[in-house]
């Protein structure tokens, strides 16, 4: 039986295409995922006939995020094994902020933690009405991988998603915060990040690369691949040294599943007053 690839690859036109493929999962990525992800990525920029990159999720959202079922059933243990799995989850994502082609995130339903920076990670953002974004690491005793939301919606926000681990923002309130560039009807994301991704294909190719590499030099001037670097460095040390609350979350995912675990989370947070 042949197995159903996680990651596909295609070409609408000049935009290639990236779905991730693990609908019963809500696409989470586990490792082997992000390596498949990786090597579409190496499809589409090495596709001549593609001039913008679209990258989307199957059946009922985005993704889920980094796939925390995964890690409870091996989970790493120490600075040493935790290193090599951040720097394949970093990598993965801020690879669509490096791509030398434009790169468009359609999104649809949920898009926490990793999904939802793998999102901020590409160059543009659509996002149907019922899309919802967020940081929930905190809740469950993580740090940030890829600690984008900063650098997209200035500190104030940032620090209000990321310390209250929020994970309920619309797709309304996340344009209005600068986190997405459009919000679409119910089913048109995949439909209008082609439309947008097809206009940029159409110009000079040369030129659009070029300037993409001046805009993302702006940033990296200001600094933001030191302060990314340095924020994983950060999660490193909290992951390696491992905090009880998430030690106990993969705990409960292990013997009850992951629904219950998020309800343990969220019962915990209610009676410490969050």
């Amino acid at each position: 039986m042949t197995e159903t690839p996680s990651v596909l690859y295609e070409r609408r036109g000049p935009v290639g295409l990236i779905t991730l493929n693990r609908p019963e999962r809500l696409n989470a990525m586990d490792q082997a995922m992000l390596a498949d992800i990786g090597d579409a990525l190496d499809r589409a920029e090495a596709d001549d006939e593609a001039g913008a990159i679209v990258v989307s999720g199957a059946g009922k959202g985005f993704s889920s995020g980094f796939d925390l079922k995964a890690q409870a059933a091996e989970t790493p243990s120490g600075v040493d094994e935790w290193r090599p799995v951040l720097r394949r989850d970093f990598d993965t994502v801020m690879r669509f902020w490096h791509s030398p082609k434009p790169t468009v995130a359609a999104v649809h339903g949920p898009a926490p933690a990793g999904a939802c920076e793998l999102a901020m990670a590409c160059d543009l953002t659509v996002a149907s009405e019922d899309a919802t974004f967020g940081e929930p690491e905190l809740k469950f005793g993580a740090g940030i991988v890829v600690m984008l939301l900063p650098w997209i919606c200035g500190p104030k926000v940032a620090k209000e998603i990321i310390l209250t681990g929020d994970d309920g923002i619309t797709a309304r309130r996340a344009y209005e915060i600068g986190m997405i560039n459009r919000v679409v009807a119910e089913g048109r994301h995949l439909d209008a990040a082609l439309e947008v991704a097809g206009r940029i294909a159409a110009m000079d190719r040369p030129l659009v690369g070029q300037t993409k590499r001046a805009l993302n030099r702006s940033f990296e001037l200001m600094g933001m691949g030191e302060a990314l670097e340095a924020a994983l460095d950060i999660d490193l040390e909290i992951e390696g040294e491992g905090m009880e609350t998430k030690r106990l979350f993969l705990d409960i995912v292990r013997e009850q599943g992951l629904r219950a675990a998020i309800d343990w989370r969220d019962q915990r947070l209610k009676e410490r007053g969050g």
